[in-house]
């Protein structure tokens, strides 16, 4: 673990993260539970290599809380999504989402519980596709992979 408060500045930071991957020998980057905004140095170290996924149906909500912004704005299907990093707010091409139905007797508690269920599914889904080498960020947006790897399940119930 790398704590960033050791660290001047958020380049530090971020370029002794990059130099730990690098001596790791990685290859991408997957983010999780991150929450901070990587630098355009890192990016481009890492250059279409970074994935992060995000509590919400992008580009709706993006940013922290975004579970509760959907719940308090009324959303009917709320969800997640697996997307590339580039040098804005959870605005980088998206790979896939999985939408969850919000419920007549949800709260934002229970609404963050049940999108959290399927982010762990489907992050483990997109991680197949790569390994699979069947993702990559060229022009324009990416199109989900068709495989035996992937469980396609597009209902809200």
């Amino acid at each position: 673990m790398i704590p960033h408060a050791q660290f001047a500045s958020r380049s530090e930071f971020d370029a002794a993260i990059a130099q730990a991957l690098d001596q790791a020998g990685a290859e991408w980057v997957v983010l999780a539970g991150f929450m901070r905004v990587l630098t355009p140095e890192f990016l481009k170290k890492f250059q279409r290599r970074v994935l992060n996924i995000h509590p919400a149906l992008l580009p709706a909500f993006p940013g922290v809380h975004a579970q509760k912004k959907a719940f308090e704005y009324g959303v009917k299907v709320a969800g997640c999504t697996v997307h590339f990093v580039d040098e804005g707010v959870d605005s980088g091409p998206i790979i896939a989402q999985r939408a969850v139905a919000v419920l007549d007797d949800d709260n934002a508690d229970t609404l963050e519980k049940r999108i959290l269920e399927q982010e762990h599914l489907l992050y483990v889904d997109v991680l197949r596709w790569l390994a699979a080498d069947r993702i990559r960020w060229e022009q324009g947006p990416v199109k989900e992979p068709r495989s035996r790897f992937c469980r396609h399940d597009h209902s809200l119930l």
